[in-house]
């Protein structure tokens, strides 16, 4: 058994769904459309999923009118119970034909898993009931419990459930009408009747069910009277409640608002931040089960990136808010900052994370990161924090300051590199009379934007060494960020950089520019990835009120999308002077 799966899964999905039908607890169902739908209904919660057909019909592009054959919807429901353990009750409008295709259609549906079918009294092919619903003719009801029985007597599975969809009410055919139908139903074998409403008040729902007094078990759909109290559904002795076509909807509204903005700024910086990362969709494909069985039958032996995150200082200028934790766990638009760049690292694929803490290090969250901590961090500086997880350094590695936020392109490109040492420094940042900026960096050749592809390494970064005259002359061509990638052979490199610096009398003084420079003058080369903003530091308080604005502005797309006041152009503004 998959250990991500419920203990639940020993029970067939078709005997939990029969559970559900039959609790006396209200259950719910939630809408699938296809595997990756039916994956994320399973992790929210829900207990069942309802295999819509006007969601079906949608994805493949087509109207909810027979349109998407049967063996298509088979063919994806297949995908859908591969993906999820939960029992499927399958919108089989009106059972695709007559007795004979009812027939057939519960046989294969019980072959692939699915754990039940709802079929409605209406005609084939059918419409949409919310599409003047008033005209669309019923069928016949004896010829209906025709299908119902036909569809009992050929399943193989005695759980297996066929729900009877009574469409009176939608029709217009009046509340008698509903009832005498619902009862004839379940006579004919329905394991449970649905009843539809298109009204926005659940006024005829509740009379029906008033009616029908608990004969057998009662399904909904709110879909219209969505403002109802889910409690006046409990209080009815409603069994099931089916949410059947939210997924597909929210899906619709944001690819929209995504394909509408990449198409107006034709660009992608400002919505990668905002939808969801491609590891997250690798995740819901399960490919870590993939990775597993390559490293057991293929031993791959692949590495994965590391990360030293540099957060032993308590931040000048932020005494005020750092007295009883250290600037790494500010909040940050309702998150420590060191979490947001925790979660920035692990979006790349890097997890394996070491925080070097010492200002009230007991207050820093553990989750997700190896904590060392520099017991001398009010003596000494940044290459003492380093040193001290110098051990933890086995393989292809980001050293990063503590107090950073940045798009997360910026530290893509960066652990993609395949230098065996590479910075990040920002052309945009040059005024070296800005007493607030520091770690000026020179380049071998200043950032042009319109040409990619030309290799520019590092020649200094200002520190509190003093760089030779040559490079003092000459204006700097950005401000290093403080990302440093370490790949391959360079991390023996640095290490042996590191030993040196620390044969020094003022090792405990030095900076991290201090060990960019001392590998430069050891020959190393160190290329550079120019950015233009797109980030910023948390250095001062007034970086810290200015930094929630920018992490705003990587909050979930959906949500920016939601504020009308802002206009593309204008975040597309705000992202690049960041």
């Amino acid at each position: 058994m998959n250990a991500r799966q419920p203990a639940f899964v020993s029970v067939s999905r078709s005997a939990r769904l029969r559970q559900m039908l039959l609790s006396n607890e209200l259950e719910f169902m939630m809408e699938a459309h296809n595997g990756l739908s039916a994956r994320i209904v399973r992790e929210a919660g829900f207990k069942a999923i309802w295999g819509s057909g006007l969601a079906i019909s949608a994805q493949y592009g087509v109207r909810d009118n027979n349109e998407a054959s049967w063996t298509q919807v088979v063919d994806t429901l297949e995908f859908m119970a591969d993906a999820s353990d939960l029992p499927i009750l399958l919108d089989g409008d009106t059972g695709y034909g007559n007795f004979n295709n009812v027939r057939r259609l519960v046989r294969k549906l019980e072959q692939r898993g699915i754990a039940g079918v709802c079929i409605e009294d209406k005609q084939f092919p059918k419409t949409n009931s919310f599409i003047n619903g008033e005209a669309q003719p019923l069928a016949d009801m004896d010829e209906f419990c025709g299908k119902i029985k036909a569809g009992k007597d050929s399943q193989s599975d005695e759980n297996f459930s066929i729900v009877a969809r009574v469409e009176a009410l939608i029709a217009g055919w009046g509340m008698d009408e509903a009832l005498r139908r619902a009862e004839a139903y379940r006579q004919a074998g329905a394991d449970a009747i649905l009843i539809h409403s298109k009204l926005s008040r659940p006024d005829e729902i509740l009379e029906f069910a008033r009616e029908w007094a608990g004969r057998g078990p009662l399904v909904i759909v709110p879909t219209k009277y969505y403002s109802t109290p889910t409690e006046v559904f409990r209080e009815a002795g409603i069994s099931t409640v089916i949410w059947a076509n939210h997924l597909i909807r929210s899906a619709t509204s944001a690819m929209q608002a995504v394909a509408k903005e990449i198409h107006s700024s034709q660009t992608l910086v400002n919505v990668e931040d905002s939808i969801a990362a491609v590891n997250e969709i690798f995740r819901l494909q399960d490919a870590d089960e993939y990775s597993e069985a390559e490293d057991r039958y293929l031993s791959s032996g692949r590495a994965a990136g590391a990360a030293v995150v540099l957060a032993a200082s308590r931040g000048k200028g932020l005494e005020a808010v750092t007295e009883d934790r250290p600037k790494v766990m500010l909040p940050i638009a309702g998150k420590p900052l060191l979490r947001w760049l925790v979660d920035s690292f692990k979006k790349q694929g890097v997890n394996d994370i070491t925080v070097v803490g010492g200002y009230r290090a007991d207050a820093i969250e553990t989750a997700g990161i190896k904590l060392v901590v520099n017991e001398q961090h009010e003596q000494t500086g940044e290459l003492a924090s380093l040193a001290c997880a110098l051990d933890k350094l086995s393989g292809d590695t980001v050293v990063s300051y503590g107090d950073l936020l940045f798009r997360s392109y910026i530290l893509r490109d960066l652990v993609e590199s395949e230098a065996a040492f590479s910075v990040v420094v920002d052309s945009s940042l040059t005024d070296t009379e800005n007493a607030s900026v520091r770690d000026f960096a020179w380049c071998s050749a200043a950032d042009d934007r319109g040409l990619f592809g030309n290799k520019v390494v590092l020649r200094h970064v200002s520190s509190g060494q003093n760089a030779s005259a040559e490079i003092a002359a000459q204006a700097p061509h950005g401000r290093w960020v403080g990302l440093l990638n370490v790949r391959g052979a360079g991390r023996e490199r640095l290490q042996a950089v590191m030993s040196e610096l620390q044969a020094r009398a003022d090792f405990a003084s030095l900076d991290m520019p201090a060990l960019l420079n001392a590998l430069i003058e050891a020959g190393e080369s160190i290329e550079v990835q120019y950015v233009h903003g797109h980030w910023r530091g948390v250095n001062d308080l007034d970086d810290f009120r200015r930094a929630g604005d920018f992490a705003h502005a990587q909050a979930p797309f959906a949500a920016a999308a939601g504020n009308p006041g802002q206009s593309a152009a204008k975040r597309a503004t705000n992202g690049a002077a960041q």
